[in-house]
């Protein structure tokens, strides 16, 4: 009978832990899409894709060479998606680097390298409504 007890513990947590498991790779694919978003839209200049990435109370907040900002989002986005010059895809590499989830909040890492620049992002994502958003960006570049 112990026997039996301790195999259907066993086989009960390798099912609960599935579950959760695979709950966590659902949250993690949300939020790569949601990242995707956010790259596409900046390579793109498509306003659209970036506040499908963003809730509109975001703010940006980093260094334009000595100078330190903070900008609400609105204001980076329109500046954004308003440029005419056409991007070639090709000429960028942004990369996910890691995704951190607690709950309903999330941490990403990133690294941007464009042409002439490389950034470092670090987001912050709240599951808002059911769709991740990114609330915070913060970011470090380096000129090359």
């Amino acid at each position: 009978m112990m026997k039996n007890t301790g195999c259907l513990i066993f086989v009960l947590f390798l099912c609960v832990s599935s579950v959760f498991g695979q709950g966590e790779e659902k949250e993690k694919k949300a939020i790569e899409e949601t990242v995707r978003l956010y790259f596409d839209g900046m390579v793109e200049r498509d306003r659209n894709k970036l506040d499908q990435a963003f809730d509109p109370s975001a703010r940006l907040i980093g260094y334009r060479g000595d100078q330190f900002t903070v900008t609400p989002y609105e204001d980076w986005a329109s500046g954004t998606a308003s440029g005419t010059q056409k991007r070639d895809p090709k000429d960028f590499d942004n990369r996910l680097l890691e995704i951190e989830i607690k709950g309903y909040t999330a941490v990403v890492r990133t690294e941007l390298f464009w042409p002439g620049v490389y950034y470092y992002d670090f987001l912050t994502l709240v599951k808002i409504d059911g769709d991740w958003k990114i609330v915070h960006k913060t970011w470090y570049e380096e000129k090359r």
